[in-house]
């Protein structure tokens, strides 16, 4: 009676880390879930013609890109929504500026924005990379 008991207590203190953990384990996979979800319907297109001359300023220092929201996912007209790299050298989100183009307040699907990167001093062959939610694109141009 005595190894009844103790056996029930220790399946029921089982059962009960067991329920926890398993609680906890579900509640992290949907949490990864959502932000699969919003990687994958994000996606955006850098439209800007790279032969243009008005790609880079060279009295201002600065490197402006058209670029189009292709996902399904609205996304902020920020600059600290985008990560941008110029040259493998990251660009702080200071001198990122992003202006939507056309009307509204969000940067929804098909919409295009104008972001501006300042401070860059450009000669040659130059590689601009944006991250966007997880997506990349890359843009090559001569200054």
């Amino acid at each position: 009676m005595i190894l009844f008991i103790a056996s029930m207590l220790i399946a029921a203190s089982v059962a009960g880390v067991f329920t926890d953990t398993v609680g906890q384990l579900s509640s992290a996979i949907d949490d990864q879930g959502l932000q699969v979800s919003e990687d994958v319907r994000t996606d955006v297109e850098i439209i800007s013609d790279s032969g243009a001359d008005g790609i880079y300023n060279a009295g201002t220092d600065v490197v402006t890109l058209h670029v189009k929201n292709t996902g399904s996912e609205s996304l902020a007209p920020e600059g600290q929504a985008i990560n941008a790299f110029v040259d493998g050298r990251f660009v702080a989100p200071g001198n990122v500026t992003v202006t939507l183009v056309g009307d509204g307040t969000s940067w929804r699907p098909g919409d295009v924005v104008r972001v501006e990167l300042s401070g860059q001093d450009l000669t040659g062959d130059v590689r601009v990379k944006l991250v966007v939610n997880g997506d990349e694109e890359v843009f090559e141009f001569r200054s």
